[in-house]
């Protein structure tokens, strides 16, 4: 299933890719707007965890047996995902940009859960790995990925309370 393990990761990758470009475009909108970045630090730290996950699936999947449920539901979090990036519009960027005296978001997703996006790339962290039998990489990323989460949601909260 080496066809199909290159396949699934080749979407996920051009689609990551494809929200850099997104995020960046809106990032810089933002800015221009006079929107301001909180929580750069960090940012690094987010930005390697996410490719050293990519990179391990690259490394380690294909070849793999594929776990076909698992990757329906990594499927269907896609739809959730782009749910959340609709719903924030111009406004969905991976730093942590506030735009003052913006109101925050409370459709979508966001009815819900105050940090939907979070919770679906930490299920995403999870699954993934999981679906190619890769469980001890899922625990690590799911790990490394819940401290820097930790650090970011402190960050947004407190730029989101006064901004």
């Amino acid at each position: 299933m080496t066809w199909a393990a290159v396949a699934i990761l080749a979407v996920v990758t051009v689609q990551r890719l494809a929200e850099l470009w997104l995020s960046n475009r809106n990032t810089r909108r933002l800015l221009d707007q006079g929107a301001v970045e909180v929580g750069r630090s960090h940012y690094p730290l987010l930005v390697a965890v996410h490719v050293a996950w990519l990179a391990v699936l690259w490394w380690l999947a294909p070849g793999q047996p594929i776990n076909w449920p698992l990757v329906v539901l990594f499927l269907l979090l896609q739809l959730a995902r782009l749910w959340v990036i609709a719903t924030l519009g111009p406004r969905w960027t991976t730093r942590i940009i506030v735009l003052p005296a913006a109101p925050l978001v409370r459709a979508g997703p966001y009815r819900f859960v105050d940090h939907p996006n979070y919770l679906i790339v930490a299920l995403e962290i999870a699954i993934l790995p999981m679906a190619f039998g890769l469980v001890a990489w899922a625990i690590l990323f799911s790990v490394l990925n819940a401290i820097i989460l930790t650090i970011r949601i402190r960050a947004e909260n407190k730029a989101l309370a006064y901004g």
